[in-house]
This record gives structure tokens, C-alpha cells and sequence, in this order.
């Protein structure tokens, strides 16, 4: 293997490493949380801005931290990103109140977006043969899918052996090593320069319009879908967003080039991406917390249990993804991941008060490799349109989709699931068996929008009949 292949797979492993920090840190912060409450005396309502600080800051800034990127150069903002996230966990880790901790993670989801924002970009410039790309997209979905599950785990073992402050301290060394190994191996590259979108007014408009966006959704829970706080927020966030792709539109140097939405493949690819992030929250969350609060599993012991979900997953994706995407085209992998999808939630639906882990939820755990076909399929399309001067920004609409269909999954599917179980609890039934059909109802509808995803595929991801050539 020659010096120049065995730079961009080391660089391949740099940009996994970053992309694992921050993906490790969204999962292992969630098993840590009843920890923290305890610790510094949070109030429920306050608890919840640990995720949603980390969530709005980071959603927010995908997009603009990808177009800064192509124009002052992608790594130049991998760096910055990486240092500016590894500096917060540590503050993250030192917090000793509920508003220090909040801040800190004000701060990670600021440095996450500049780094998760040209991962891709970076990987796409680095492999520009077919099958090569590939292989490497699978290995960058694989890092992200996988490092969901394995964060549960590693929150677990923190949290009861040491202390959640170490959730934190973790990403040092991790971050740290990611930088310094970037420096020599990252490609450099000057970008377009600032002049090519300095569009500041649209700057300021897209980042507030995403931010008030995500700030509603996430506020869902809380002041519920019709209230004065959702509908006001949301359509003052929508008006902005308006107004920013008008700007775009008309400008002459406008930081968002409108030919990056102009392919179907991208934007299907976006949106089947929304509504299935969107479903996979009723499967990441809501099945951890059915294993403690139905089965009564610890953290550990439910990091263990997600667990078979990250080796499926990595199996297909590394082992299989890439062959079978050049063999048949990722419009038909991608519908058959979602179909496994279909069936992992499908079996949820069907969840009774005392599972047996071995018959009701290993299965499940074991479809989960859809989501190891899916993910790459769903980067290659919706990379595919983005030449040098906007991978970056492509990257960015990719993450920025991510997000929204996670703030939507959390939204929606965690308000239903909780108003089903009161529902159930008023009515006379206990609390496992309302909890458990709350879930129930939540499983469905991720089961629901994965079918959506497939629908969408067939419009918009349409392929030639017959296998693809390589």
C-alpha cells in the first residue's frame, strides 16, 4: 500500500475519532443524568437543558459551520471544532452547579458543530474513487451508529464505578490525540475564501431561525404542541428561515449556493434521513428506559443490553455495506435497511410487562443492522451531489437534517409515549404497565415514519433497474 493511500486512511481514522467523541458524548450523557440531578440539584425541568444546551447550539450551527468551513478551509474548522469541544468537556467535568454545567455544554455543542460539520466534506475530497469512498463512508457511519450504543455502555461503567464527572474527562485524551494526529495528516486546504458568502445578514438569519427552530421543538414536552410558546417561536424561527432563502436566492454571494438543493437525490436523502433519526429516538432512548424503569436493569446492565445493536451494526456496515452498494445501488440498500427498521420496531410495538431479554428484545437488537445498511446508503445519496467548493456546506444540510430529526423523535415521540401513560395510569393500570404502553404507542409511530422514509425513497431516490457497476 503506497504512502499517499495509507495517509487518507490514518486520515479516515482521525476524522472517526472526532466524529466518535461527540457521537459517544450525546449517548453517555443520557445514562449519567439521574447522576447529576442528584449530584448538583437540578430540578427536572432544569435536567433537561444538559441535552438540550448541547442540542440547540449544535443543530443550530451545522450549517453555517459547514459553509465557513469550505471558505476558510475545512480543517482549519476540524481543528478549531475539535479543541473548542475537548476544552468544554473538561469544564463540563469540573462543573460544581447546574449553570456551569448548562454553560459547558453550551460550549461542547458549539465546538461539535465546527467539527461534525466538515467531517464529511474532508472525507469526500479525500476519496474520490468509487469504491474507496465506500469503504470509507462505512466506516464513518459505522463510528457514528456504533458510538450511540457504546456510549450507553461506557456511561454505565463511568457513572457506577467512578462518577459522571468522568463522562466528561473522557473526551481529553480522545480529543487531545485527535488533534495532534490531524495536524500531519489532515489534507490543507486554503477554501474559497471569505469573500465567496460573506453574507453576513443571511449568517445571522439561517443560525437564528435554526436555533428559535430547535428551541420550540425541544420545548414541546414542556408547553405542549399549541401553546403560545411553540406556535409563536416556531413561526417567528419559520419567517426567518424564509427570509434566508429568499436572501440566498437573489444574492450574489450568498453563503448558502441554492444548486446544493437543487438535486433530488440530495434533498430526499435529507429528508428520509429526518424521519428516520426522528424514529430511532423510540429505539435508542425509549428502549433503555424501558429496560430500567419496566425491567429494572442498572446503567451498566442496559449499556450491556444495547450492546448486541452495536456489533450488528458494525458487522454490516464494515463488513458488508460497501459491497453491497456497488452491487446493487444505495437506493435499494438504503430500502432494505429500513425495512429491518420496520420489523425492529414493529416487535417493539409488542413488548409485554416482563420481557424475556433473550426472545423479545435480542431479536430486535440483532435488526438493528438495518440502520448499518441505511446510514451509509443515506450518506453516499445525499453526498453525492457536492462538488469540492460545497462539501462542506453538504455536510453541514446533512448533520443540520440529523439533528432536526432527532429534536422532532425527542419532541414527538416521548410526548406521546408520556401522555399515553398517564392516560393509562388515570384509567387504573400500574405503572409498568403504563409506562409500558406509553412506549408502545411511541414504537408505533417510529414505526409509522420509518414507512414514510420508504415512501419518500421510492419518489424521490429513484435508480435504473439492474445492478450498479462499481
Amino acid at each position: 500500500m503506497g504512502r499517499g493511500v495509507r495517509s487518507r486512511w490514518t486520515a479516515l481514522g482521525v476524522l472517526a475519532t472526532g466524529m466518535l467523541m461527540t457521537v459517544l458524548d450525546g449517548s453517555i450523557v443520557t445514562v449519567a443524568m439521574p447522576a447529576m440531578q442528584n449530584d448538583l440539584g437540578f430540578t427536572p425541568a432544569g435536567l433537561s437543558w444538559v441535552v438540550n444546551a448541547y442540542l440547540i447550539t449544535f443543530g443550530s450551527l451545522l450549517l453555517l459551520a459547514g459553509r465557513l468551513g469550505d471558505l476558510i478551509g475545512r480543517k482549519r474548522m476540524f481543528l478549531a471544532g475539535t479543541a473548542v469541544f475537548t476544552a468544554a468537556s473538561v469544564l463540563a467535568g469540573l462543573a460544581g452547579s447546574p449553570a456551569q454545567l448548562i454553560a459547558a455544554r453550551f460550549l461542547q455543542g458549539v465546538g461539535s458543530a465546527m467539527a461534525s460539520a466538515v467531517g464529511l466534506g474532508i472525507l469526500i475530497t479525500l476519496f474520490t474513487e468509487a469504491r474507496e469512498r465506500a469503504k470509507a463512508i462505512a466506516v464513518f457511519s459505522f463510528t457514528g451508529a456504533a458510538g450511540a450504543s457504546l456510549g450507553q455502555v461506557l456511561g454505565g461503567i463511568l457513572t457506577d464505578g467512578l462518577d459522571w464527572h468522568w463522562i466528561f474527562f473522557i473526551n481529553l485524551p480522545i480529543g487531545l490525540a485527535a488533534v495532534l494526529l490531524a495536524v500531519p495528516t489532515l489534507p490543507a486546504d486554503r477554501g474559497l475564501g471569505v469573500r465567496a458568502g460573506a453574507d453576513v445578514l443571511g449568517a445571522l438569519l439561517v443560525t437564528a431561525g435554526l436555533m428559535l427552530g430547535i428551541y420550540a421543538v425541544v420545548g414541546v414536552a414542556e408547553h405542549g404542541w399549541a401553546s403560545a410558546h411553540t406556535l409563536g417561536l416556531g413561526g417567528v424561527a419559520m419567517a426567518l428561515l424564509v427570509l434566508f432563502v429568499l436572501r440566498q436566492s437573489r444574492g450574489r454571494n450568498p453563503l448558502v449556493p441554492m444548486r446544493i438543493l437543487r438535486s433530488r437525490t440530495v434533498v430526499g436523502a435529507n429528508l428520509v434521513q429526518m424521519l428516520m433519526v426522528a424514529a430511532l429516538f423510540s429505539f435508542q432512548v425509549l428502549v433503555a428506559l424501558y429496560l430500567q424503569k419496566v425491567l429494572g436493569y442498572g446503567a451498566a446492565a442496559t449499556g450491556l443490553a444495547m450492546l448486541p445493536a452495536a456489533v450488528v451494526i458494525g458487522v454490516v456496515s464494515l463488513g458488508a455495506s460497501a459491497r453491497l452498494g456497488a452491487r446493487f445501488g444505495e437506493q435499494r440498500m438504503l430500502v432494505a435497511g429500513l425495512a429491518l427498521l420496520v420489523l425492529a420496531l414493529g416487535l417493539l410495538t409488542r413488548l409485554p410487562v416482563h420481557a424475556r431479554y433473550a426472545t423479545d428484545l435480542l431479536p430486535v437488537m440483532l435488526l438493528a443492522a438495518g440502520f448499518g445498511l441505511a446510514t451509509p446508503a443515506l450518506t453516499a445519496l445525499a453526498m453525492s451531489g457536492a462538488g469540492k467548493q460545497d462539501a462542506g456546506l453538504a455536510s453541514g444540510v446533512f448533520n443540520t437534517t440529523q439533528q432536526l430529526g432527532m429534536a422532532l423523535g425527542v419532541a414527538v415521540l416521548s410526548t406521546l409515549a408520556a401522555t399515553r401513560t398517564r392516560s393509562l395510569a388515570a384509567a387504573g393500570s400500574g405503572q409498568a404497565e403504563a409506562l409500558t404502553g406509553g412506549y408502545h404507542l411511541a414504537f408505533a409511530t417510529g414505526t409509522g415514519l420509518l414507512l414514510g422514509a420508504i415512501a419518500l425513497t421510492g419518489l424521490l431516490l429513484r435508480q435504473p433497474r439492474g445492478p450498479r457497476s462499481a
